[in-house]
């Protein structure tokens, strides 16, 4: 399995232009990748900076045919015009999607600047069995609100390998049941550097037994600093450094053969990671 994450920044490049169809031609030109995590993506946002009116959810799903687009949206307000314009994160899988989850993460007051923060979840089929690919794009501004949100993501996690555990009782239409699993990668921009206390909250053991995640960088490239994934050009929000991360569970992290960050590509202020996992 090749999986890429990538907070795209609705398309826009360090050269200002949005330009969706660049972000997949330079993700396919980095692997023949089955999974692609997205974030920062816009749908009828023209007042996004360099962007128009276009839903970036339905062209990425139109450009990769053959992959089923998963949606999280984040922010959904109303247009003026009878319309909705969202932003959020996406996910698009070659493999067959079983299951779809949406999760609203914790959202606390705050004076700082601030939005709505999703974690979104597709169970997908991989080769080796079903895997939970989650991806998401926590809050930058505070500290206080990030460290809310990983929370959120670890109760997620908790549940879902307690469900995996204790499977539900059979019943028809909506009660049918679902493949579960504990197996889980989560990827995305965490708005944090790898010395953040939250970052280390995130992969804390749970007391049930749940499986932690682990960061692959250091498992798989041991002492070598993970590099830049923000901040190359523009450093309006701190120096360069890494931000943006995939952390998977001790059976998927057995099975993950590399991983690349690409830090040449300027189509947008993040840099795309790629991970490969053994199959066998």
């Amino acid at each position: 399995m090749k999986l890429i994450t990538w907070n795209i920044q609705w398309a826009r490049g360090t050269d200002n232009v949005v330009d969706p169809r660049r972000i997949i031609a330079h993700a396919r030109a980095m692997a023949d990748f089955d999974v692609l995590c997205l974030q920062e993506v816009a749908a009828n946002f023209p007042d996004l900076d360099g962007n128009d009116a276009t839903d970036q959810f339905a062209l990425f799903s139109a450009l990769l045919p053959g992959f089923t687009a998963i949606e999280g949206i984040g922010v959904d307000v109303d247009d003026g015009k009878g319309g909705r314009k969202r932003f959020g994160n996406l996910i698009l899988s070659r493999y067959p999607v079983v299951q779809a989850l949406r999760h609203l993460l914790p959202w606390e007051a705050a004076e700082t600047r601030n939005m709505p923060r999703v974690l979104v979840e597709a169970i997908v089929a991989a080769p080796f069995g079903p895997v939970r690919v989650m991806t998401t794009h926590l809050e930058y501004s505070s500290p206080i609100l990030r460290a809310g949100q990983v929370e959120g993501i670890r109760e997620a996690h908790r549940m879902a390998a307690s469900r995996a555990r204790t499977p539900r009782a059979a019943g028809p239409h909506t009660y049918a049941p679902t493949p579960n699993t504990a197996s889980a990668v989560l990827t995305g921009d965490f708005n944090m550097r790898p010395d953040d206390a939250s970052l280390a909250r995130l992969m804390a053991p749970f007391e049930d037994g749940t499986p932690p995640l682990a960061d692959l960088w250091p498992a798989l490239m041991g002492d070598a600093p993970p590099p830049p994934t923000a901040f190359i050009v523009d450093q309006t929000y701190g120096p360069p450094g890494c931000l943006d991360y995939v952390l998977a569970t001790p059976d998927l992290m057995a099975r993950a053969r590399s991983i690349r960050c690409d830090v040449e590509t300027r189509a947008s202020d993040h840099q795309p990671i790629l991970v490969e996992f053994d199959a066998d």
